[in-house]
């Protein structure tokens, strides 16, 4: 992607391109969950009928309570959720009888805890399986998985394990020689625990087979991987746990300060994360080693970075812990230009998109433009205010921009242009209903079909990155939105049906996407 940098960029390279945000956990299938097996396959068929060149998907980490992608028990590991059980079987790891023995899942919901039980049986039945029958080349390979990846599998495959034997709780809850990763407590878990650590170590074994295999898949088809990478990591995780210089916790483990931002378009309390901080300047002594391991990881898996909360990077929210919301915290001062020059040292020309949404400043479009990072522009928020200072209005993109309809936090862009009228606004006031009258000028629009007016005006815009999310694709409301900022329970939940996936919607996309000069080169 075009940039104006002072340093050589670290952005996408320049080149008009489309694509479409969807996490796997949403795609079609029988086992209660998308994943990386047929279904896979499928969408990328349809990416690429579409003449589309991107698919961007949320993180990729085992999730937790909440079932967040953004709050996950390891930055390292995958979600062994998205383990394809069909592979499992076509590797003679499960049988036909394991896979027809299934319960009757919700097609277009996920039951987490229901699929939870689900796969957890069939995975130690595979597990075990391969215990029995692994050849000396299959023991081999798994042996160097664990070697190449020790510096994170072995405390996440570990902490896995203690957090089971407790029950689910969180790791500053468990003995205190055990928290504190006192050696003989450690070595002694390794010991007892062992069957269930090489479980853990047997699923992401599997987890980095099948990924690799979909990486290999979407070359083919001639689609680049796009990756997120959230700035903070969840408390109850490998990483605070093995860890805790790095974070701003007391004696008992508990954070101190927490992550979160101030009043916004979202939400008038703020939004209260409740991560952990980072302490940048323990960090900065080791040169950033952590998160330069954690982002050379992502960019082996995928072609393209997201990185969630840019503004954070050069100062972000601290809230006390104990706070109830997030209205009082403070601004503090980030890792800044040391941090991504030491990126940009390891990673290159590696293409980083750069997520500056909210409050940004002048400093945080400064550091951005420093390292030829592209921004984002979404949509949803380009009609409201006053349009020649709207950084969201098309008409004042750049190219280095990756455009969006809407993201995983906003409302469908159906159920967005559909959404009720705030209680505390009456109808002649509502600001809402003004930036829908202020969007059908704009797009010259009689407001059947919102979605695809949107769609247009996101692939016919001057940024050379446009991805559309699934659900506004397929012309779906509020039922299909996939997460509401501030909600603990009930998101994440939505997937689709493969019949969804007509030729006609196909077409459709391929057509406007032709149109707009985002059709790949070599396309016929």
């Amino acid at each position: 992607m075009g940039c104006n940098s002072q340093e050589k960029g670290i952005g996408v390279k320049s080149s008009r391109m489309s694509g479409v945000l969807l996490h796997p956990t949403c795609l079609p299938g029988p086992f209660g969950i998308g994943d990386l097996g047929t279904g896979a396959s499928q969408f990328l068929r349809f990416l690429q009928a579409s003449s589309q060149q991107v698919w961007q998907m949320l993180p990729l980490g085992p999730t937790g309570y909440g079932n967040s992608p953004y709050q996950t028990y390891s930055a390292f590991a995958g979600n062994p959720l998205l383990l394809s059980l069909e592979a499992l079987w076509e590797d003679d790891l499960l049988s036909a009888t394991d896979l027809a023995d299934v319960p009757p899942f919700p097609p277009q919901r996920i039951d987490y805890d229901e699929v939870r039980v689900f796969k957890q049986h069939l995975f130690w039945k595979a597990f075990e399986t391969f215990q029995r029958t692994a050849t000396p080349s299959q023991r081999d390979e798994l042996a160097a998985f664990r070697q190449q990846r020790a510096e994170w599998l072995d405390d996440y495959t570990l902490f896995m394990a203690l957090k089971e034997v407790h029950h689910g709780a969180s790791w500053h809850k468990w003995e205190r020689d055990i928290a504190v990763r006192e050696p003989a407590a450690l070595a002694g878990c390794q010991k007892t625990l062992l069957p269930q650590v090489q479980f853990h170590t047997f699923l992401q074994y599997q987890f980095f087979r099948q990924w690799q295999a979909l990486k290999a898949a979407c070359s083919q088809h001639r689609i680049r991987l796009f990756g997120d990478v959230p700035i903070f990591v969840a408390h109850d995780s490998a990483d605070v746990w093995s860890h805790p210089e790095l974070f701003y916790l007391d004696e008992a483990g508990n954070p101190t300060v927490v992550a979160g931002v101030p009043p916004d378009y979202f939400s008038r309390t703020g939004q209260l994360w409740g991560n952990p901080l980072y302490r940048w300047e323990v960090m900065a002594a080791s040169d950033y080693a952590w998160w330069l391991q954690r982002l050379q990881t992502m960019a082996e898996m995928v072609d393209l970075i997201r990185l969630d909360h840019f503004r954070g990077f050069e100062a972000y929210w601290e809230v006390p812990a104990a706070d109830e919301t997030a209205v009082n915290g403070r601004w503090v001062e980030g890792p800044g230009a040391a941090f991504f020059a030491k990126v940009q040292a390891v990673l290159g020309d590696f293409p980083i998109v750069a997520e500056d949404l909210g409050l940004i400043t002048p400093e945080v479009r400064a550091l951005r433009a420093r390292f030829g990072l592209p921004g984002m522009r979404v949509l949803q928020f380009g009609f409201g205010g006053e349009l020649r200072t709207n950084e969201h209005c098309p008409h004042n993109y750049s190219r280095d921009c990756v455009v969006y309809t809407g993201t995983h936090d906003n409302n469908t862009s159906l159920g967005w242009w559909h959404e009720a009228e705030p209680a505390d606004h009456p109808s002649a006031l509502n600001p809402m209903q003004a930036e829908r009258a202020t969007a059908l000028k704009y797009m010259a629009s009689d407001g059947t079909q919102p979605h695809w007016d949107l769609i247009r005006l996101a692939l016919a815009s001057v940024g050379d990155l446009a991805v559309i999310p699934l659900q506004d694709v397929l012309g779906l409301g509020q039922e299909a939105r996939m997460n509401y900022p501030g909600k603990a329970e009930g998101n994440w939940e939505w997937r689709f049906t493969s019949d969804m996936l007509t030729d006609d919607i196909s077409g459709r996309l391929r057509e406007l996407t032709a149109l707009y000069g985002r059709t790949p080169a070599d396309a016929p």
